[in-house]
């Protein structure tokens, strides 16, 4: 009987589990390039309980002994890598990725971090940055005269320059591509860090390699869709009092046994 009310409670833990994750998505639901993640579970280890042993269809012994399982575990959360709705902002230094890769980024410690949210600024030196400061890689420094920024889909910035014939080329925007980006780590600030289960990353210029192309005036959003998870948050809920009910009704039988005399 103990061992159904410590079962009933790994059930509760991993629901909750869930609802912070369902949580979180639904928080970053107008977060630009956020991407939903989803609870993994698996069962915990089956005890095999002593006993004789059934008989099959043919009259032998061979069925296994009673297997009684211990309940389950949240083992990782799986990130969703579908593409979120473009939408145009009419911002020149708004850009989407069309397709796979990720925008690298210098952090404030040196170290490199990769984001698909591509709602960019300037900073007071004219480098393009993200919204808390990160600078863009490979760097691009804007003159302060420079107008008519134009980013094409293969990466490449041009602006109009004071005293210059045409369009200058300032640079050219790189994406990074993974093995496996689902493995990517979330260190906040939108950001995700490579870990050693998304392996290596592999720098592309957009629309190459696989990586894709880049669109000018628009945003990424968030690739959570809200009525998905109002039904998932509906499953946990009756999952978590479906584990409440077991314990209730393991304490109602443990104080039924309690009473006999």
């Amino acid at each position: 009987m103990l061992r159904s009310l410590s079962t009933a409670a790994t059930g509760m833990d991993a629901q909750e589990t869930r609802m912070d994750v369902i949580a979180h998505n639904l928080a970053n639901a107008s977060t630009a390039g956020f991407k939903r993640l989803r609870p993994e579970f698996e069962d915990l280890l089956v005890e095999s309980r002593q006993g004789t042993a059934g008989l099959d269809d043919r009259g032998a012994s061979g069925a296994t002994p009673p297997e009684v399982g211990l309940g389950v575990r949240t083992v990782a959360t799986t990130r969703s890598l579908a593409q979120g709705e473009l939408s145009n902002t009419g911002n020149p230094l708004d850009l989407a990725i069309e397709g796979q890769g990720a925008f690298r980024v210098r952090r404030a410690d040196g170290e490199a971090a990769y984001t698909r949210a591509g709602n960019f600024r300037l900073d007071a030196t004219g480098r393009l940055v993200t919204q808390s400061g990160e600078v863009v890689e490979p760097g691009i420094t804007f003159p302060p005269d420079a107008t008519q920024l134009v980013v094409r889909p293969d990466g490449t910035v041009l602006a109009k320059v004071p005293g210059r014939d045409g369009p200058v080329e300032l640079g050219a925007l790189e994406l990074a591509m993974f093995p496996n980006p689902g493995g990517l780590a979330s260190v906040g600030h939108n950001l995700l860090a490579e870990t050693a289960a998304s392996g290596a990353a592999v720098r592309a210029r957009p629309g190459e390699q696989g990586a894709g192309a880049l669109s000018q005036g628009f945003l990424e959003g968030s690739n959570v869709r809200a009525v998905e998870e109002m039904v998932d948050l509906i499953a946990t809920q009756r999952a978590y009092e479906l584990n409440s009910r077991v314990i209730q009704t393991a304490d109602q039988m443990l104080n039924r046994l309690t009473s006999l005399r």
